[in-house]
């Protein structure tokens, strides 16, 4: 039987774009971003849903689970970029966040030919990473009925992880599914079906959030800093003196000495210039208090 994408909000027509063929480039980009201004109101409005995955995102990681992100096209490589970006924003373990998109590592610059219709590989990506039920499982896909996620997501279910759905439509295969549906009603797209445009912008505002959100409850922020930050490149060493300095109110120098005896550990160079604490005291502070400087403070 084929598919009928009538039902679907993410595949309807948008009357304001009907003409956008027609327009002045400035009209037709007046359009796009008319559209676009929807997409926070919409994330405005399922904001405790999203608070309430956040908490049990947190709560996994406070007992060595994961994030895994499961996605296909758009929906997948938004979840990698977000699971990409956790380790240098963050000083996370490359393997606390992870993004699995369907075909592999070639479907990241490039479509593969009905990967996302293969509902066993969801399982098997999962279990090639050895799922446990420590592990929170986020299923992403504007439709909300991608056979590649929902199989991730239903064998997370039988091995008792907490599921979550991250889709643009209603009453989704999906969100059936999930323990926490994170149901983002953006509208149809200008173009119409395009969802890596308004239905893309609304996931990644949301990936954003249970990844900044989880983190900053796991201490690795401290007042609006990104104490955490991995000192890759001699732009991020500079950054993180700068964070030393606004965090603690010190001058360069004692930025330099504390960061460096703290070998370019930002969060233990903070503990010692607020606390005069030496390097392996500050070191025990923060196991002590699992990470948190306003506990070690």
């Amino acid at each position: 039987m084929s598919l009928s994408l009538q039902q679907f909000i993410t595949e309807s027509r948008n009357p304001a774009s009907a003409n956008i063929d027609t327009v002045s480039t400035l009209d037709m980009l007046t359009i796009i971003n008319n559209e676009d201004k929807k997409v926070a109101i919409a994330v405005e409005a399922i904001l405790p849903h999203i608070a309430q995955a956040v908490d049990v995102i947190q709560q996994a990681f406070s007992k060595g689970g994961r994030l895994l992100y499961c996605g296909a096209g758009t929906s997948g490589r938004l979840g990698i970029l977000d699971a990409s970006e956790c380790p240098p924003t963050f000083g996370s373990p490359a393997e606390q966040v992870i993004g699995l998109i369907a075909g592999g590592k070639p479907a990241i610059l490039k479509a593969v030919e009905n990967a996302e219709d293969n509902i066993q590989a969801g399982q098997q990506d999962l279990q090639n990473i050895q799922l446990t039920n420590k592990d929170i499982v986020v299923g992403i896909a504007a439709s909300g009925r991608t056979p590649y996620v929902i199989g991730a997501m239903q064998y997370a279910k039988v091995q008792g992880c907490t599921v979550i759905s991250l889709c643009c439509n209603n009453n989704s295969e999906m969100s059936h599914i999930a323990d926490i549906k994170l149901d983002i009603i953006v509208g149809p797209e200008v173009v119409t079906g395009s969802s890596r445009m308004k239905a893309g912008t609304a996931q990644k505002m949301v990936l954003n959030m249970l990844t900044t959100g989880s983190m900053i409850k796991s201490g690795k922020v401290f007042g609006n800093l990104m104490v955490d930050v991995q000192a890759t490149n001699e732009k991020l060493i500079e950054r993180q003196k700068k964070i030393i300095m606004e965090a603690t109110e010190c001058s360069r120098e004692i930025a330099d000495v504390a960061l460096n005896e703290s070998g370019n550990h930002c969060k233990t160079a903070i503990v010692m210039v607020l606390t005069g604490l030496d390097v392996n005291q500050a070191k025990n502070s923060l196991k002590q208090h699992q990470g948190f400087i306003r506990q070690c403070i």
